[in-house]
């Protein structure tokens, strides 16, 4: 991921997206980082992140990390993360090295840092990553939440029936999935590039904006900062990794398989949010856990469109 600037996938989103030369000017924003000023600042004083990788079978996955804040501890191009995912994640115990995208998140005040770079390094509470990317993101679709702390459940084999209940390597959507999926304001999108990296996205609209057909799960992609890092990632490497999190119960899903790219005209799209594009999804497979944290729902994001279609459509 050393090489600076757009990789083929993300020019590829660009030109179909007529965004290419805006775009251009953005370039600048993926150098090689310097985690220190504000930006150090920023990491310090949140409390929840997600993390983007690759398990020991390879399969690519998304994780929640939480922690009081100054877990993120940044410094010239290193992150230090004093927090892993949680015992039965499946990213508890991540390979190194391998490259790792992060995206931390404050909800209370609508602002995200994204940092891609190599997993360098893994002890019992501490994630090292060599950053090769770093920057903010706007607040657009960010649902506005105050989080609170509670206890995890035991980190048994089974800590719970949604847990039991919820592992599978079919692929297959139950009904708790689908009713968690179908009710979501707000899911984390992990990507990857062969050789340019990982990265870790927040995807937010009006509960519904996700659907599921078939077993299948689709979105809407919505206008964004024209770097189509993650559609970019797609267009080069289908793996894909979801994860949504029922804010009133800490349950999390998380969803493990590959997604594609879908462009339809713009003017027949109802709720699309006027870009005609869509990423369907196919699931592999399904882990359901807990996380500590709870969320209570401030307001919804005032840049949201619409929602029309029910959600089988």
């Amino acid at each position: 991921m050393s090489a600076a600037g757009f990789h083929e996938g993300e020019r590829i989103i660009q030109r179909l997206a007529g965004v290419a030369e805006k775009a251009d000017r953005l370039q600048g924003m993926l150098q090689p980082p310097r985690l220190t000023g504000g930006l150090s600042t920023a990491l310090a004083g949140r409390s929840f992140a997600v993390l983007t990788a690759r398990d020991h079978d390879g399969a690519l996955w998304i994780s929640p990390i939480s922690a009081e804040p100054g877990f993120l501890v940044a410094g010239g191009t290193a992150l230090a993360v004093h927090a892993r995912p949680a015992t039965y994640d499946p990213l508890h115990n991540v390979p190194v090295p391998q490259h790792v995208g992060l995206l931390a998140i404050d909800f209370g005040i609508r602002r995200r840092i994204r940092v891609n770079g190599k997993l360098t390094g893994q002890s019992a509470n501490l994630l090292t990553i060599h950053a090769d990317q770093a920057f903010g993101n706007c607040p657009s679709y960010i649902q506005q939440r105050h989080l609170m702390k509670t206890r995890m459940p035991e980190p048994t084999a089974n800590p719970g029936q949604w847990k039991a209940h919820s592992n599978t390597d079919t692929g297959a959507l139950e009904d708790e999935h689908i009713d968690l999926i179908g009710n979501a304001d707000t899911f984390f999108l992990g990507t990857i590039h062969p050789t340019r990296g990982a990265d870790a996205s927040h995807k937010g609209g009006q509960p519904g904006f996700v659907r599921i057909v078939d077993g299948e799960i689709w979105w809407p992609d919505y206008a964004g900062n024209n770097l189509f890092n993650s559609l970019g990632n797609i267009t080069v490497d289908p793996a894909t990794a979801l994860l949504f999190i029922d804010f009133t119960t800490g349950r999390t899903l998380q969803v493990s398989g590959e997604a594609k790219i879908e462009w339809l005209d713009p003017s027949a799209c109802q709720d699309e949010g006027g870009t005609g594009r869509r990423v369907r999804f196919t699931p592999h497979r399904i882990r359901g856990g807990y996380m500590p944290v709870l969320g209570d729902l401030l307001s919804f994001s005032p840049h949201n469109p619409a929602v029309t279609r029910s959600p089988g459509a």
